[in-house]
């Protein structure tokens, strides 16, 4: 483990650390066209290998012009004319729609310069491009994704949480990428109270939110029907729920997860605790399956990505749609802006 990082407030008008991604997926080519819809000011910069992009870019014909940089603090006066890109060499050359595990190192230190940039104060926030894992894994890659690797680089102990967002929805899943039989075993009182109070935590601080409102999932049908569908709305997340509201936090259930994603239900709370990771993502990318975001929670630094994967099959094709990574660069500016608010007037 990590030695733990001071947490830092990096400024909201410092540049995004965009990370390289798989660089056989579609993240250089969602970038070159997020540059091009121009998102909000402050910009961003890229950490990639500058020959592969012009490369990239000339294939598909998207016209946006590269121009390297040295540090973060140039992205911002190069980010009118040109997309800024602090250099990350690959180490192999990277070929559209074929992962390769000798590029994996390159991948992997893309991703620490952008927390060491965010740790140093000179960078707002990370955002992350997809991954491909099994070829990280394959190179001896030692986490089981993004989340657990930016917790150990930021010298997090407790596990963060996983948050998907969209203008309708935040939801955020108890337990994440097991198996449904796993996940039912895993959960736990505790689990359900830890994470609850990491996502009250950033509704305060992160989303402005000053008494949010959480709304909690039952796992069983009819949130278990006093037992008569399942006893662990009785013995686990009740129990949770009433442990919770003795610390001050407002969180009610459990509700039955059919109808807790309604329209009128969706008005009623800020965020809801989902009990495994479908119950969490299947409603809200029906909501808005192009423009969800995904954020981490419980870490020092600010940290969201786009809520999709590699998608190897379309690489190279010219056709990715960019809107997720858009909306995750606005909501992580939102997200620095709220957080450097919160933490000065907690200081004043």
């Amino acid at each position: 483990m990590a030695t733990p990082n001071t947490p830092n407030v990096s400024p909201p008008d410092l540049p995004l650390a965009l990370t390289m991604g798989e660089p056989a997926g579609i993240g250089g080519e969602i970038a070159l066209k997020s540059w091009k819809l121009n998102p909000s000011s402050p910009g961003f910069f890229l950490i990639d290998d500058i020959a592969r992009l012009e490369e990239m870019r000339d294939d598909l014909g998207i016209d946006v012009p590269l121009r390297t940089i040295t540090s973060p603090a140039e992205a911002n006066g190069v980010f009118a004319e040109a997309l800024p890109v602090f250099p990350c060499p690959l180490t192999d050359r990277a070929t559209l729609g074929s992962p390769s595990s000798n590029t994996a190192s390159s991948v992997i230190r893309s991703i620490e310069l952008a927390v060491k940039f965010v740790t140093d104060g000179l960078a707002a926030a990370v955002v992350t491009n997809p991954i491909q894992k099994n070829v990280l894994y394959a190179a001896g890659f030692g986490f089981p994704g993004h989340t657990e690797f930016l917790a150990d680089l930021a010298g997090v102990e407790t596990p963060p949480v996983m948050m998907l967002a969209c203008p309708d929805l935040r939801v955020v899943p108890a337990t994440v990428h097991v198996g449904l039989k796993k996940a039912i075993e895993a959960l736990s009182a505790n689990v359900i109270i830890e994470q609850t109070r990491i996502l009250h935590q950033s509704l305060e601080r992160d989303f402005a939110i000053s008494t949010p409102a959480i709304a909690v999932c039952g796992l069983n049908p009819h949130a278990g029907e006093d037992g008569a569908m399942g006893e662990e709305e009785k013995i686990v997340i009740t129990p949770a729920i009433e442990a919770l509201i003795r610390e001050g936090i407002q969180v009610q259930g459990p509700y039955p997860p059919d109808t807790l994603f309604t329209q009128s239900s969706r008005e009623t709370y800020d965020a809801a605790v989902c009990m495994y990771h479908d119950q969490a993502l299947i409603p809200i990318k029906t909501l808005d399956f192009a423009g969800a975001v995904n954020v981490t929670l419980g870490l020092p630094i600010i940290r969201t990505s786009p809520d999709h994967g590699t998608a190897i099959e379309i690489a190279g094709k010219g056709i990715a749609d960019p809107s997720s990574l858009v909306n995750a660069m606005d909501l992580a500016r939102r997200m620095a802006a709220n957080r450097a608010v919160f933490e000065a007037a907690k200081a004043s």
